[in-house]
Parts: structure tokens; sequence; C-alpha cells
């Protein structure tokens, strides 16, 4: 598809289709997301409504018993992965599974490639910051499926304009701004704007949505979620600096990145002394993208 002049009405016309016309989530992904969304969910409840669908309920334990896990007796029933798991984490298994399982990730091209290495490695750095400053186990894998989910906002520009696409890239790293701004001057929107309309569509809400839509400013996501949404802007800046993926792009500016690491209390050298354990995992984790 051919780039319209920067920023030109027909522009914003051709993303605006594209999310109208993204698929709806399924009846199941739905009422996944819903019980995700209340605090007071059950296990029966997460449990009733996964064994309802079959597809969903082998992603989840493909993904239960992957690498990424590694557990040591295979897992056959929801009920046990619960139990060995808990249910936060489950939880959130099948909330990216639902999200993952909508996009079409057979749409092949350097750029996406990189988006997803991108996104894998932002939720892997989120969840080791997580653990690092003290998060509870057992809400450290919202801080995986927040990173891994952060960019979809990214999706429609690079698939309505992979061309000019590229154009973003090179601008951002060239003039040393954000993703989001190069974005806003060559599309007349960004990846947080199209994020924050993808996840109205799909109903998606508490940290998973203040961290698609904020992760460029924290500052201004709802003080409940401060945190996470922090700590996945930290893990953004460190995935673009320990990996050429070039989606993560150049770091905006130090005095963002000293802010973050000072508001997330953490000491840089003791994050890039995770550099190492954190890209052993990527291979584990990219299980996640090989649902459908």
């Amino acid at each position: 598809m051919e780039t319209p002049r920067p920023g030109s009405d027909r522009q914003l016309k051709i993303i605006e289709t594209y999310l109208m016309n993204m698929p709806s989530l399924s009846t199941t992904a739905k009422k996944v997301i819903a019980v995700c969304n209340s605090p007071s969910s059950s296990a029966n409840d997460i449990n009733r409504i996964i064994s309802l669908d079959p597809v969903l309920t082998g992603n989840v334990l493909k993904l239960i018993n992957s690498a990424y896990y590694s557990m040591r007796d295979h897992v056959t029933s929801l009920t046990k992965a619960i139990v060995m798991l808990g249910l936060n984490t489950i939880k959130n298994l099948a909330l990216s599974t639902a999200v993952l399982g909508t996009l079409n990730k057979n749409k092949k091209s350097p750029t996406m490639d990189d988006f997803w290495s991108h996104s894998i490695i932002t939720g892997i750095t989120a969840k080791h910051i997580a653990a690092i400053t003290g998060v509870p186990l057992i809400e450290r894998e919202v801080y995986f499926v927040s990173g891994l989910l952060h960019d979809l906002g990214k999706i429609p520009l690079i698939q309505c304009f992979p061309k000019g696409y590229a154009t973003v890239i090179e601008s951002s790293l060239r003039k040393q701004i954000s993703m989001n701004r190069s974005e806003k001057i060559i599309f007349g929107i960004n990846h947080s704007m199209t994020g924050k309309m993808i996840a109205k569509k799909w109903s998606l809400r508490g940290p998973v949505y203040e961290v698609i839509c904020y992760h460029h400013d924290p500052d201004a996501s709802d003080p409940a979620h401060l945190k996470i949404v922090r700590i996945i802007a930290l893990a953004n800046l460190f995935s673009s600096m320990i990996y050429k993926d070039y989606l993560g792009a150049a770091i905006p500016r130090n005095v963002f990145l000293n802010d973050l690491l000072t508001k997330v209390a953490i000491e840089w050298r003791t994050l890039a002394e995770e550099k190492d354990a954190i890209l052993e995992e990527i291979d584990k984790a990219k299980v996640f993208l090989q649902i459908t």
C-alpha cells in the first residue's frame, strides 16, 4: 500500500478502517477478559470458562507445559495448573492466549518479526524488573503479559503503511526521538493512540490497558497502575538497548530513562546484569507466538 503524504486525512481514514475491520474477540475470549477484569473472580470461574473452549484449553496447557515454565511434571488439567501456578498466572495466560489468538501473526515481514522480538524481550525484562523490585511472585505474570502486549497499537501502522513505517524507524534513530513522536509526525497518529482504540474495542482494562495507552507517558496513567506502567516503560527502553530490533527505537532522552530508574528504584548496573538471563529466555518465550 502506498503511503499518502505525512499526517494526511487519508492516512487517518486508512487506519480507522483497519481498526474497524480488526476481528472482534471470540465469545470465549470476551468471557476470559471479563473474568480477568474482575478481582473477585475465582479459580472455578476461570476454570469453567476456559474448559468450555477446547482450543483455548489446549493452548493454555501448551504454554504451561512449554520450556518457558519448565514444569517438572506434565500438566494435563486446568485444575492442576491452577494449583501449581496460581490463579493469577492462569488468568494472565488465558488473557494473552485470547488476545494473541485473535491477531494474524502469519503476516511475515522483517518489521513484524522485529516487532514480536521487541515485544517478547520487553515482557521478559518487565518480569525481571518486577522480581528485582520486590513484586510478589504471584503478581509477576501480568508484567510479562503487559510487556508482551504493550505495543499492540503498532500493528495497524506497520500493516497499513509498511514503507512509511520504515521511514518512522529511520527518523526515530536519526533524530533520537521516540517511536511515538516519530509516528505522530509522519502519520498524524501514534501507537499509543491506536493501542487505546484496540484496547477499548476488545474491552481490555486494568494494568494491560494502562500499559498499552501510557507506556510512553507513565505519569498520565491511573495511579493504581502507575508502578507497572513505569516498569514496562523502563523494560521497553532496555529492550531497545540490548537487542537491535529497531522497534523499541532510540532512547527519547536520557532524562526519561534516569527518571524511570529513580521512580522504579533500580540501578542501571543492576538491570544491565540481567541482560544474559533475559536473552536466554527469549527462545522459551517464543512459544507465546505459536498460539493460533
